[in-house]
Parts: C-alpha cells; sequence; structure tokens
C-alpha cells in the first residue's frame, strides 16, 4: 500500500527523519516512493497498516497520513475517480477535502470539492451522504505540482497537546525551555519504544521526559539543580505520567543500577547557575564520558547544543559519533543543532 504524509513546514529534512525514525522504532519496513517538499509518499506492506496507525499518533511535526487511492497527473483525476467502484470504500458518509501544495495552481480547491464529491455521490447513488463534520470516511486530494494525490485518511495528528502544553502554561516554568513540538521530535529520533526507558541527565522543567511519557516510555531524569528536579516531578504528575525516577545528580558523575534505551537531552548553553559555573563544552565532554556507560550498545542519543559549539571536537576520544544531524533556527543570534549520536564500541588506539 501507498501512504502518504502531509508535512509540517517548519523545518526542510526534520518531519521526513522524524518519520523514518518511528517507523524503524517499530520495526515497520518501507520504500521511499516520492519525496515533495511537505508531502512524502511511502511504500508499506498492508500487513503494518495497524501498526503505523498507533505509532503514527507520535508524531509531531506531520499533520495527516492518508492511504492512497489514486496518484495520477492532475488533469486524470476526475477520470479515475469515474473508474472506482466506491461502493467498496464508502459504506455510511463521507466527507472530500482537497489539498494544493507546492507551485501556485489556479484549481479552485471548493469548486473541485464540490465537483469530485458530486461525481462520488453519482456513483453510490441514494444512500450517498456528506458529512463534512465527522464523516465515517474523510477523503483527502493532495494537488502537488502536476500530481493529484487522493486517498483515505487514516490518521489526523492533533495540535491540541502541543499547544495546552506549551512549557509556559505547565505548573513549573523556566525560560528557554524546550517547545512540546521540538522535545517529541528529539524523542522520537532516538526511536525508542513503548515501555523503554529513555533518560533526560539535564531534565530542567522536564518536557523531554513529559513527552517521552506520553508516547509510552519510562523515563529516567536527573539535574545538577533541586529546584528543576522538583518542578520536573510536578510538571509530569500534571501530565499524568507516573511512571518516572526523577533525582538530583551532575551528569558527568551520573550513574544508574541498569541502562537506558535512548538518551534525549538539551543541555544549558553557557556558564549559568545550571552547569555550577563550568563551561558548557567541558561539561557536554565530561558528561558524554559519562553516558557511554548508561546507554545500550544500541541506543541512541538525541543531543541540542548552539551552533557556536564544535560538537564534532567534544565527541573527539568519546565512543559516540553523528549518524544525523539538523540545524535549527531559533532566533538571529542562535541556531540549535540536533544532532543524533550511535556508540561505537570499536576500541581506537
Amino acid at each position: 500500500m501507498e501512504i502518504a504524509f502531509i508535512l509540517s513546514l517548519e523545518h526542510p529534512t526534520l518531519p521526513k527523519a522524524e518519520i523514518i525514525a518511528v517507523l524503524k522504532a517499530v520495526n515497520i519496513s518501507f520504500t521511499i516512493k516520492k519525496d515533495f517538499a511537505g508531502l512524502l509518499i511511502l511504500e508499506i506492506p498492508q500487513t503494518f497498516l495497524e501498526t503505523l496507525i498507533t505509532a503514527g499518533k507520535r508524531l509531531s511535526l506531520t499533520h495527516e497520513i492518508f492511504q492512497i487511492i489514486i496518484n495520477t497527473d492532475n488533469s486524470h483525476l476526475m477520470m479515475e475517480i469515474e473508474e472506482i467502484d466506491w461502493n467498496n470504500i464508502i459504506l455510511n458518509d463521507y466527507a472530500v477535502r482537497v489539498k494544493k501544495m507546492g507551485l501556485k495552481s489556479d484549481v479552485n480547491t471548493l469548486e473541485l470539492e464540490k465537483e469530485i464529491g458530486g461525481l462520488i455521490k453519482d456513483k453510490l447513488g441514494s444512500r450517498a451522504k456528506i458529512n463534512l463534520e465527522n464523516p465515517d470516511k474523510f477523503l483527502r486530494t493532495v494537488l502537488i505540482n502536476n500530481s493529484a494525490i487522493m486517498g483515505l485518511r487514516i490518521i489526523k495528528i492533533s495540535k491540541k497537546h502541543f499547544f495546552e502544553k506549551k512549557p509556559h502554561k505547565r505548573p513549573f516554568f523556566y525560560p528557554g525551555s524546550m517547545s512540546p513540538k521540538l522535545a517529541r521530535c528529539m524523542v522520537n529520533l532516538t526511536r525508542i519504544k513503548s515501555n523503554d526507558r529513555l533518560l533526560d541527565p539535564f531534565c530542567g522543567t522536564g518536557g523531554i521526559l513529559i513527552e517521552a511519557g506520553i508516547i509510552g516510555a519510562r523515563v529516567v531524569g536527573s539535574d545538577i539543580d533541586p529546584k528543576m528536579v522538583k518542578g520536573t516531578i510536578e510538571n509530569l504528575k500534571h501530565c499524568e505520567i507516573n511512571d518516572y525516577e526523577i533525582f538530583e545528580a551532575d551528569a558527568r558523575k551520573l550513574k544508574l543500577a541498569y541502562q537506558v534505551d535512548g538518551i534525549a537531552t538539551d543541555p544549558p548553553y553557557g556558564i549559568s547557575a545550571s552547569t555550577r559555573g563550568s563551561d558548557s563544552s567541558e561539561l557536554y565532554e565530561e558528561a558524554l564520558y559519562s553516558f557511554e556507560h548508561l546507554i545500550k550498545d544500541e541506543g541512541l542519543m538525541c543531543l541540542a547544543t548552539p551552533h557556536t559549539m564544535d560538537i564534532q571536537n567534544i565527541l573527539e576520544g568519546t565512543k559516540f559519533e553523528i549518524i544525523e544531524q539538523y540545524h535549527i533556527r531559533m532566533h538571529k543570534s542562535l541556531t540549535r543543532v540536533i544532532s543524533v549520536l550511535k556508540k561505537n564500541n570499536l576500541e581506537t588506539n
């Protein structure tokens, strides 16, 4: 089956990377068929449909997922709609929505929706009912470049959570906290599964741990500042996340009685109270040596750093290597670098 993902345009490459990471986390095999700006089409075996529906809800940088029925060019869309036996697809009511993407088009989407809806209604006969509020089947058509792609929506990813859980809306707030969307994306890039353990050794106000907990991970967090530890616990409880271990600790000396499946963290930048006077580069380097022993050999770490920091230089001498990297412009003076690291267990001279 062909599956289309309507992507957020907040970043050119992160939405696709997040999708691939989540599919790999739950062992869904796939082939990339088309990679448009804002639309990704994958070939996925039909047997993975239910797994995809569950896993797809984890995504933060995808708007919608639909199973493709028609994949043609603009000029042949109506002809192909005419040829389909809609009685086998629409059993109750339905809605039709058209979205234009990519190059500008003269197509009037409202008129095209009416035209498609009317054609399907004629095919279904008297039992056809259009329901624009809560349809049994939602038919999505995307016009992108010269392509017309139509299918049944299987997931609409709600952005309500990402709005309601913004840092300033939580019980404990501290300036500079990461947005829920980016925190969720970082968690997903570690490819953790439900019931895996995810560690944030610089947990701050708990934003990353909240997102990990919501997708079903067991969360482990530490911070050198007791105020942050207390605040993280308060925020986790507020979000009804109960499977957690949160404690005060220096990330450079962190010890656990077990190894975690993944690490996602946004360490403090510069010299501040949260680093206890340590220079950030020195803090990162010492912490990475500690993390080598905390994460399983197959586990991944997602690390946020400022663009002013030479992460490659900091990694020298550690067992970690960069396998993916993304740059996010935050404002005029700061670009955040998101690096996905894996542990290389080959001995170096």
